[in-house]
């Protein structure tokens, strides 16, 4: 979307909310809670030919914030699933023996 091209409908009609001031509005309104006292203002792209929307955080520095703060769903939860897995393997082997 940041570069004008809709990844939807490949439309070219693609607006940028970059520049708006005051992006944090009233109550957070286009803003994601980080932390209890914390929240990341949004810069929001939209595609005015199919109405798809992408949000990315303003403040780049808010991203080391979010790192440390939320729970990470990449490859550690799956590393975690596995091992859960193969340790429930292990124990149906043991039970068959």
């Amino acid at each position: 979307m940041k570069t004008g091209i809709c990844p939807k409908c490949t439309a070219t009609k693609v607006f940028s909310g970059a520049s708006v001031a005051l992006k944090k509005g009233p109550f957070g309104s286009n803003a994601i809670p980080i932390a209890l006292t914390s929240i990341a203002a949004l810069d929001n792209y939209v595609c005015t030919s199919c109405g798809y929307v992408e949000s990315y955080i303003s403040d780049l520095g808010k991203l080391t914030e979010i790192s440390h703060k939320w729970d990470n769903v990449g490859q550690e939860d799956n590393e975690e699933t596995q091992n859960d897995n193969n340790e429930q393997e292990e124990s149906k082997e043991k039970e068959g023996e």
